[in-house]
């Protein structure tokens, strides 16, 4: 669709359209957003530089929603390149259509727009979306998805006072262009410049600083933070407060209380801060872990009605990864809270199913033509033109690319890493245990869109099957992206029956980018609207099925 005034109009009449439509049919309520996005130049850290805005905004505006909403956004992109939007945590139940991966949409081209319609079903829980294209991330276009849990389903903690999103993470000051080059070329992406927090960095003992947040004495707020960075694992904490974490990627936790907590590429958690000290500044902390370098960002949290600045004394930030394990380990997911989700918390006996295919990833690097890349066992990915899923869609799989081209476990030694489209089929509503091994002497961070996953181990030295022994069958947590420390591995289990085309990555973003990730097939073999939605009609079409003729439509079949 052109980008003009009356395919605005059109989109807006056929948006009420389908508002009256939905609440004449009962269905669940409509969230309606129109975003229009553009470079704009800012200084983050002090360097003017182009970024990504959202209606103007930096980060882009918060989604804020309650579980089961139908959620329709109309994008806008007047950028000079094309843009995908992907919805990270959200599970797209039956509609991978909407994940907004190069993997199963066709992007949007500079100068017209598409609408998503996607709904948060059975979710609750703290979540972001990003530009999901090339490096466009390092330039921002992310913001904060939240999913209330409904008035219907009580939340195991008091409703808090307000609710403040934080997302974090490391930053460059060259332009997300200049990084992709780099990479491009074969040259290291280098360190990050700073770490912004809500797109800013402040200055300790800045008495003109504006305050991030205020807090009413004796009220407790609930703070959402994720990491949007590209490389660094971060610890946030703040000065003289403990944090009560109760939700971690939509599930309800076992509440423990943090002095500080590290939270790794790509996730999210929530906590709860009561405003008990003294009614003055205080500084909200973030700072990178498990690197040679030490990067460090604060913001005021403001009392209202407080007196005083804040300390210039900063609470310290934790040393070495096995304080980081241990705090793993301290997570429990609660069992006696209820939360929107298919199977209820508690009810869902995840250590009593049985394991039907066990496969275990083994992340490398490696120079090729001069050039590194980086592989799961010996593949490394690359987009073709057709995104995968409008492939399968379409009977033309065989012309873009191969399933199973990797093996459920890494290869002795191979010869070459090849780089091709890295594609593994998964088969409908199988139990399946997954084992990142990381041989590395840094972090890593795995994220699977399209689902939720029990996280039941994460130790150091390599797997074996006698390692089983030591998982959390009983609650361990449900999530959607797990960390790696230096020579060790890593532990999931879930169901495989979301049937779609799914991301498997690493949330390292220079990695990601070259090659480490992988895409899931889980098909429905009765090609049934029980299963999965139908191509969206307003879908963009591209590569070789641009001009093909539509298959037939997937039917009610048999319930």
């Amino acid at each position: 669709m052109k980008n003009n005034d009356n395919t605005s109009a059109h989109a807006v009449a056929a948006l009420l359209i389908l508002c009256l439509w939905a609440g004449a049919n009962g269905e669940d309520p409509y969230l309606f957003f129109e975003w229009k996005v553009t470079y704009g130049t800012l200084s983050p850290l002090g360097v003017p530089q182009q970024v990504i805005l959202i209606n103007d905004q930096f980060p882009g505006p918060n989604i804020n929603s309650t579980s089961n909403n139908n959620v329709v956004v109309n994008v806008f992109n007047h950028l000079d390149e094309p843009l995908l939007f992907s919805w990270h945590g959200i599970q797209q139940r039956k509609n991978s259509w909407q994940d907004g991966t190069p993997g199963t949409m066709c992007p949007i081209p500079p100068g017209q727009n598409f609408t998503y319609h996607f709904q948060v079903k059975d979710q609750i829980g703290s979540y972001f979306y990003y530009p999901s294209i090339g490096f466009q991330k390092a330039a921002g276009g992310f913001g904060g998805l939240r999913v209330n849990s409904r008035l219907l389903i009580p939340v195991p903690y008091a409703d808090p006072e307000d609710d403040y999103t934080v997302l974090a993470g490391d930053w460059f000051t060259e332009s997300h262009t200049e990084l992709q080059k780099k990479l491009d070329s074969g040259r290291a992406l280098g360190r990050p410049v700073g770490i912004l927090i809500n797109g800013k960095s402040g200055k300790v003992g800045d008495a003109n600083e504006e305050p991030l947040f205020t807090m009413k004495p004796g009220k407790t707020y609930k703070y959402r933070f994720c990491n949007v960075g590209l490389r660094n694992s971060i610890n946030f904490r703040i000065q003289g407060h403990g944090m009560l974490l109760v939700e971690m990627e939509g599930s309800h936790v076992v509440q423990n209380t943090y002095d500080a907590f590290d939270l790794h590429l790509g996730q999210c958690v929530a906590v709860l801060v009561t405003a008990d000290q003294e009614p003055k500044d205080y500084y909200l902390v973030v700072s990178s872990r498990f690197t040679k370098y030490f990067l460090q960002a604060t913001r005021i949290i403001r009392y209202t009605n407080g007196k005083g600045a804040a300390s210039p004394v900063l609470p310290e930030a934790p040393v070495g990864w096995a304080w980081s394990l241990n705090q793993f380990r301290s997570y429990r997911w609660n069992l006696t809270a209820s939360a929107a989700r298919p199977n209820p918390q508690g009810s869902y006996h995840y250590g009593s199913i049985e394991i039907t295919r066990t496969l275990k990833f083994v992340n490398s690097a490696e120079h090729i033509d001069g050039k590194l890349r980086y592989a799961i066992n010996g593949v490394s990915h690359t987009d073709p033109e057709t995104p995968l899923k409008l492939a399968e869609y379409y009977n033309a799989a065989d012309k873009v690319f191969k399933y199973d081209s990797i093996p459920d476990d890494p290869p002795a030694k191979y010869d070459k890493v090849l780089i091709q489209p890295n594609v593994m089929n998964f088969t409908f509503r199988t139990f399946i245990e997954i084992i990142f091994e990381n041989h590395e002497k840094s972090i890593q961070s795995w994220h699977l869109n399209g689902y939720s996953f029990f996280s039941v181990a994460i130790e150091p030295g390599r797997w074996t099957p006698e390692k089983r022994k030591n998982y959390n069958l009983l609650d361990g947590i449900s999530r959607n992206t797990i960390h790696v420390y230096p020579k060790s591995w890593a532990a999931i289990m879930l169901t495989f029956d979301n049937a779609g085309m799914w991301n498997l990555r690493s949330e390292i973003w220079e990695r990601r980018y070259l090659g480490q990730q992988l895409y899931i097939s889980v098909l429905s073999p009765a090609r049934s609207l029980r299963d999965e939605y139908n191509l969206p009609d307003n879908s963009l079409l591209c590569g070789i099925v641009k001009d093909m003729p539509k298959p037939p439509p997937y039917s009610i079949g048999i319930w």
